[in-house]
């Protein structure tokens, strides 16, 4: 276990720092997003290096090359946004939820980034918000989402909204449903402790949403849920990796 004030004096520099090279870069650039989400990759790397933190990757293969996709993901701790955000090879933008916009420095990066805000507890802004992220998409950018919406208290997978699948069928992109395991036992929710360790990361096949509408998002919805869940069982049984 590491002394967790000096990693988080740290951490917090680092972020800092970051978050002012992405407005550095924003002021020089007429579209800065691409760079500026460069220089939040490196910030997650970093963040887990400096953590002793490993990350296992399975299936980067299965990410389509050169087409927009949705990456659905389960959450489990803090750090499931420095694995992500370091190692899946891929430009995308954040559905994030608007409080952390508000953190100085590392808000008005997020937004030169075009990480898109949503408020929970607005219906018809987060509407907007779903769309602004679609108009992301046909840029040709991918777009992250935890479909949760937070943070696993014990581990288990919670239930999934539906913002993000009707986002997906808007849209038309595929949906990589994304599997993280171990990050909760690096950082636990509303828990101060960080531990080194290794965090796992499965991505498995694309799934089509053609023939999925608005009134039958719910069955796309469990579909994803589903494929998420088996893999996280599967690998505590198993102790290993999922079939390729």
């Amino acid at each position: 276990m590491y002394l967790y004030p000096v990693l988080m004096i740290g951490l917090v520099s680092l972020t800092a720092f970051c978050a002012a090279m992405s407005l550095f870069f924003a002021a020089l650039m007429g579209h800065p997003e691409d760079t500026v989400h460069r220089v939040a990759r490196f910030w997650g790397n970093a963040c887990l290096f400096i953590s002793g933190v490993r990350v296992r990757i399975i299936g980067l293969d299965r990410i389509p090359r050169g087409l927009p996709v949705i990456f659905m993901a389960n959450h489990q701790g803090n750090y499931d946004i420095f694995t992500l955000l370091g190692k899946i090879p891929a430009q995308f933008r954040w559905i994030a939820k608007k409080e952390v916009f508000a953190i100085p420095l590392l808000g008005p990066a997020m937004r030169k980034a075009g990480y898109v805000s949503i408020d929970r507890e607005n219906r018809e802004k987060a509407i907007r918000s779903l769309d602004e992220a679609a108009a992301k998409i046909r840029q040709g950018k991918s777009v992250m989402t935890f479909p949760e919406g937070t943070r696993s208290l014990d581990g288990s997978i919670g239930p999934f909204k539906k913002g993000s699948f009707y986002l997906a069928i808007q849209s038309g992109v595929p949906v990589v449903p994304v599997t993280i395991l171990g990050s909760r036992d690096v950082m636990k929710k509303r828990k101060m402790n960080i531990r080194r360790g290794t965090i796992t990361v499965i991505v498995d096949k694309p799934i089509d949403v053609k023939e999925y509408t608005r009134d039958n998002r719910e069955d796309l919805l469990d579909r994803t849920r589903r494929v998420i869940t088996e893999n996280y069982r599967r690998h505590h049984m198993e102790g290993g990796p999922v079939s390729r």
